[in-house]
């Protein structure tokens, strides 16, 4: 019945710098009505998961954690430092796959995952 998620929607406290945050750290380019299209890619995976309310995979007090698929964290690693983007946590490599988390200006943490 599901095809795919039809879109992620949240408030921010200041667009302009939340629309240039996401175009400028995570090149994603933003259109003037305030949004992108995401076309998924061949190889391109959407985990739709639950957690508890205490558990500490990501902080009790944002409700949503978004995650974006990179084809190479440490390209991606490399264009965070060059523009000055600070790791909120450190590389993480498990049986998942390899992860970063980075801040948005509204300070919630983004889960980077290289499959």
């Amino acid at each position: 019945m599901i095809k795919g998620f039809g879109g992620i929607f949240w408030r921010t406290k200041n667009l302009d710098a939340t629309r240039k945050w996401y175009s400028n750290v995570l090149k994603i380019e933003i259109e003037n009505w305030n949004g992108t299209i995401i076309k998924p890619q061949s190889g391109n995976e959407t985990i739709f998961s639950f957690f508890t309310e205490d558990d500490s995979y990501f902080p009790t007090e944002q409700q949503v954690m978004l995650n974006f698929q990179v084809d190479n964290l440490n390209e991606t690693i490399e264009h965070l430092e060059k523009i000055g983007v600070p790791l909120a946590k450190e590389k993480e490599i498990s049986e998942y796959g390899k992860f970063i988390w980075i801040e948005d200006p509204d300070g919630r943490l983004i889960e980077l995952w290289e499959k």
